[in-house]
């Protein structure tokens, strides 16, 4: 009961954090409209504040949405070992997440090469043969077939699933999700590390469209349980930096600590 209460929490937390996030209102705003205390909505949107009912219909009315859409909740804890990472090419998803993966005793998986493989082909041919709509269907079965298959596993998600909202809100709902975030530069380097080439051949914007992307999905990646900023780390100390968070939510749960309200 205890862990459900805290998972539960920490669900409505991201509830409120996206909804306000829509409106474009600050959290002093929605705290306002309110009439809770910014510190309380702030513990409320990390997942440890624990509001009445009474205001959580009055964060209902500020956000103007329905009561039932704030308290549609998955009610079944995210296992605390199934780990997605977020991030778009070079944040070193495919550097981390097998290092992780070691650490934590679990399978690795990316996302692409299941869908690669389940199809038969690869990504680009999946978009040159059927379009976007295809590549979307393909990538939320195997999404499906994954999590079916692994109670637990560190499993790699393509940088463009955070624009696939129903196959985005199943992995947040199913998964303890890290956003590994890096500045353009260093995305850009590491890929070129790589040994790819592509972002910038014959493209002088190459660059440019790289910060708009990172900018145009940055909210979305910012639902994400944890963010960790990887520019300056090495790849060993970005899972030391993982393992402690998920020490630290697995504690928060097996303890159900509450935060009361301040107000």
């Amino acid at each position: 009961m205890e862990r459900s209460k805290a998972h539960l929490l920490r669900a409505f937390g991201q509830r409120i954090r996206h909804e306000r996030r829509e409106l474009g209102l600050s959290l002093q705003q929605l705290a306002d409209k309110a009439h809770l205390s910014r510190r309380f909505l702030v513990e409320i949107e990390g997942g440890r504040g624990n509001p009445s009912l009474e205001k959580i219909a009055a964060l209902a009315l500020a956000l103007q949405k329905p009561l039932r859409t704030l308290c549609d909740l998955p009610i079944h804890p995210i296992p605390s070992r199934r780990v997605a990472l977020l991030g778009i090419r070079g944040a070193g998803k495919s550097t981390v997440g097998p290092l992780l993966a070691r650490q934590l005793e679990v399978p690795f998986q990316e996302l692409d090469q299941a869908i690669e493989d389940s199809a038969g082909m690869t990504t680009r041919e999946i978009f040159e043969l059927e379009g976007r709509g295809g590549f979307l269907r393909r990538e939320a079965e195997a999404l499906e077939q994954w999590l079916g298959r692994h109670g637990t596993g560190v499993l790699a998600l393509p940088g463009s699933i955070v624009s696939h909202p129903e196959a985005y809100d199943r992995l947040l709902s199913t998964c303890t999700t890290i956003w590994l975030q890096a500045t353009p530069d260093t995305h850009w380097n590491r890929v070129v590390a790589q040994g790819d080439t592509r972002p910038m051949a014959g493209n002088d914007q190459a660059m440019k469209h790289l910060i708009d992307l990172v900018e145009q999905r940055r909210e979305a990646y910012e639902r994400a349980d944890f963010v960790l900023e990887t520019s300056e780390l090495s790849p060993d100390t970005c899972v030391e930096q993982i393992l402690s968070f998920l020490e630290e939510q697995e504690r928060f749960r097996e303890s159900g600590d509450e935060v009361g309200s301040p107000n």
